[in-house]
């Protein structure tokens, strides 16, 4: 079943461009997890298509990956622009943005801040984005329960009106 495979799925990387005569490419990886690109590891396109990793390597804030199947430049080339796609890793402890986006927001109290619509970076701590506008850093998260609720505790004055 084409384009249902990717349900589920988190974007981990970008195909950038091919490297070399023998089906290695450039990935951008977009995850802060390299075992994405151990050996061994499978990753999808957004069609299901498996592209399974023989090797890779660091290339500058990059990586050179050859992935199963892909031995010449033109294969590779075929691959330029390809969404990498896996499924969600299993670390208990650790906040996902999937896992934060659409939730209910609630301060200590119970009181509830609005919705999480987008998870921004920020050098200082990655902020929550609510519905209405408002920003909590992620520093402040003192509970979440995947997927429905997070629990905040903001400091006072932050969402007085």
């Amino acid at each position: 079943m084409p384009g249902d495979q990717s349900r589920g799925l988190l974007s981990v990387g970008v195909v950038v461009r091919p490297h070399g005569l023998r089906g290695e490419v450039v990935v951008d990886l977009l995850s802060n997890r390299p075992e994405r690109l151990a050996p061994g590891s499978t990753l999808l396109d957004a069609s299901g298509r498996p592209y399974r990793v023989v090797a890779a390597r660091p290339h500058g804030r990059r990586h050179l990956v050859h992935f199963e199947g892909i031995t010449t430049i033109e294969e590779a080339e075929a691959c330029r622009g390809t969404e990498l796609l896996a499924h969600p890793l299993e670390d208990p402890g650790v906040l996902w943005v999937h896992d934060l986006v659409g939730a209910q927001v609630e301060d200590t109290e119970g009181r509830s801040l609005g919705t999480v619509t987008a998870v921004q970076a920020n050098p200082a701590s990655d902020l929550l984005v609510l519905d209405g506008g408002g920003l909590v850093p992620l520093r402040f998260v003192v509970e979440s329960t995947p997927g429905s609720r997070v629990v905040v505790s903001v400091p006072d004055g932050l969402f007085d009106e």
